[in-house]
Parts: structure tokens; C-alpha cells; sequence
């Protein structure tokens, strides 16, 4: 099993992937630029050489990479749509030239055109932006929780854009814990997962499944909302975490915790070695 966190590369890439190291990780995901900004920091080739010696040496299995909130791929703003492809373009570009296998996005928010012009525009923006790009980094559209006018929170509308997008480019799926609980997936036992693996088959294919953010859940089954809690104290809780990292399927996932440890990554070695014990129990 891959078990991995959410880092800051505030002190540059190779600090964070030593870092991961240190807190007895498989691997960690990284915001690629500012979460809440756009802005992108240069990468000399020397880092991104000395990172990838790092990750190769120390034995990190997987990393992932995230685009900012700030992008919203299903926005009716032209202003904001060419924003949109040009961080998707840059940031697997550059999660390529780091060796980082996958790049998850948040599909965004629909505007007052409506959710089928929404997932038109994600589809565009995505045929736009990964038109020519290295294929290193496979490009993963996360499943949300659906609050308000978020796209991704029915496993149709990831559908649709995929089906959209067609063999323009390759699109992976990223599932999140918390979101498929929110969403109305109950993921608390097997019965549960069986149901949603099942709809996923039927939707756009197991196949597509590349990744999944591990986190327990601050709000009911079905709440819609998107809040994410530390592993075990939530309302998944610890049987329904293990019942998540001992699932057949789920369980072949690179794995990476997202909760709410407010920069206490001491954190999250502790929730790994938890989730670890749980996958031995």
C-alpha cells in the first residue's frame, strides 16, 4: 500500500520529498502553485534534477501533484477560462519535468449558462491545455462533494467530460474519501464501496481510477458539503476507514491524507502508521 500526505514545497522540492521521508510516507502531494493565487514561482532545471535524485534515492513510490482552487476549468469567464488552460498547460508540464506520475484538478463551478455548458467548458479547457503536452503526468479530475454549483459531484458529470474531451487527451479520475461521503456514497463498509465501484465501472470505467485522497468526514452521508476530518475522528470513523484500505479495489490506490492538521505534519506520520495498522488488522 502507497500512504502519502499533503506537504508544503514552501522550502523547495527536495526539502519536501526528504521530508516525506522523514515522517515514514510513501510519497506526498504538493500544491503546484499559490492554492489561493496564481502565482508560480521558477523552477531551475538543478532542483528538479536534485529532486528527482532524491525521490529515486530515499524510495519514494509516488507523488502527486494539485492545481490551485483558483482554477476553474468550467467557468463561463473568458478571462477565467484562459487562466484555466494556461495553469492546467503549465503545471503539467512542469509535474512531468518533475517525474510526478499524476496531476489532480477540481472540475470547478458551472456559471449561469448551466451545468452542460459547465462540462463543455471543463472539456475545452482541458482539450486546450493538454493538446501537445508530455504524457509523463496523467491528468486526474477529482470527485467532489457537488455543493452549490460544483461540478464533479455526480460521477455522470465526470462521465460526460471525459466523453467530451474523447481521445484528445488522457483523463484519470481521483477519488476523495470525504467527498464520495458527502456526495451520498456510503464507503463505511463493503457493501457500500462494491455499489460505487460498480457505478464507476458503468459510468466511465474502473480503468480511469488512478488515485484517492484518504480523509474522515466532518459532515453526515449526503450532506453535499466538503469538509475533511482527521482520520478515525469523523463520520466514516475508523471501521469505515479500514473497511476503505482493505477493499480489494481501493486498496490498489496510492493513497494521500488531506485532513486538517493545521501544519502539523507529526500529523500525519502519525495517521499513516494508523491507516498502516488498519490495513494489518
Amino acid at each position: 500500500m502507497i500512504i502519502g500526505a499533503h506537504l508544503s514545497i514552501g522550502k523547495g522540492y527536495p526539502a519536501a520529498a526528504r521530508q516525506a521521508v522523514s515522517l515514514q510516507l510513501d510519497g506526498f502531494q504538493y500544491f503546484t502553485r499559490n492554492p489561493r493565487g496564481g502565482a508560480v514561482r521558477a523552477l531551475p532545471e538543478s532542483e528538479v534534477q536534485e529532486f528527482r535524485h532524491v525521490v529515486e534515492t530515499l524510495g519514494l513510490k509516488a507523488n502527486l501533484a494539485h492545481l490551485p482552487y483558483t482554477v476553474n476549468m468550467g467557468s463561463d469567464d473568458p478571462r477565467l477560462q484562459d487562466f484555466a488552460v494556461m495553469v492546467v498547460r503549465q503545471d503539467i508540464e512542469r509535474a512531468s519535468a518533475l517525474g510526478t506520475p499524476f496531476l489532480v484538478a477540481h472540475p470547478g463551478h458551472f456559471g449561469q449558462a448551466g451545468v452542460e455548458a459547465g462540462l463543455m467548458q471543463v472539456a475545452n479547457t482541458i482539450r486546450m491545455a493538454l493538446e501537445g503536452a508530455p504524457t509523463d503526468s496523467v491528468f486526474c479530475l477529482e470527485v467532489m462533494a457537488g455543493q452549490g454549483r460544483e461540478i464533479g459531484g455526480r460521477l455522470e458529470e465526470l462521465a460526460a467530460i471525459m466523453s467530451l474531451v474523447g481521445d484528445k487527451a488522457e483523463v484519470g479520475v481521483c477519488l476523495d474519501s470525504a467527498h464520495l461521503f458527502a456526495a451520498g456514497w456510503d464507503v463505511r463498509n463493503h457493501a457500500g464501496i462494491d455499489e460505487l465501484i460498480e457505478t464507476i465501472d458503468a459510468t466511465f470505467g474502473w480503468e480511469r481510477v488512478k488515485v484517492m485522497h484518504l480523509n474522515d468526514s466532518k459532515v453526515p452521508l449526503g450532506s453535499r458539503r466538503d469538509r475533511h476530518e482527521l482520520i478515525g475522528q469523523g463520520e466514516i470513523g475508523l471501521d469505515g476507514i479500514k473497511a476503505i484500505v482493505n477493499h480489494p479495489y481501493l486498496r490498489q490506490l496510492p493513497m494521500y491524507l488531506e485532513t486538517p492538521v493545521n501544519g502539523d505534519y507529526k500529523r500525519y506520520q502519525q495517521e499513516a502508521q494508523l491507516v498502516r495498522e488498519l490495513v494489518r488488522g
